[in-house]
């Protein structure tokens, strides 16, 4: 796991990097974003499955949509499920059926 979880927060720096580097792009940033917001959304959810991946997906397609290119949102998603969310995974729950021979 801990591997995983380490390779996940290059993969988010990463793609922190590559939004935020748009916007020193002058005149043409501004239209690589609209490429890379659905882009971004995508590898989000995929990154971080479930109910705060999507959450987080929306998050960042209407972070990169508009003009505030400097929040690192991956990164900041990355410390939210690793470092501060208490939610401790879970098994669920198995039924074992049981046949009596009479």
């Amino acid at each position: 796991m801990k591997k995983n979880k380490f390779k996940l927060l290059r993969k988010s720096i990463f793609y922190d990097l590559v939004g935020m580097s748009t916007m020193f792009i002058p005149i043409l940033g501004t239209f690589i974003d609209f490429v890379w917001a659905p882009y971004a959304a995508v590898k989000m959810s995929e990154m971080y499955p479930g109910t705060n991946g999507k959450i987080a997906a929306v998050v960042v397609f209407l972070e990169e949509i508009l003009p505030f290119d400097f929040i690192p949102t991956f990164t900041l998603m990355w410390l939210y499920t690793f470092v501060f969310s208490t939610q401790e995974e879970r098994p669920l729950p198995q039924t074992i059926e049981v046949e009596v021979n009479k």
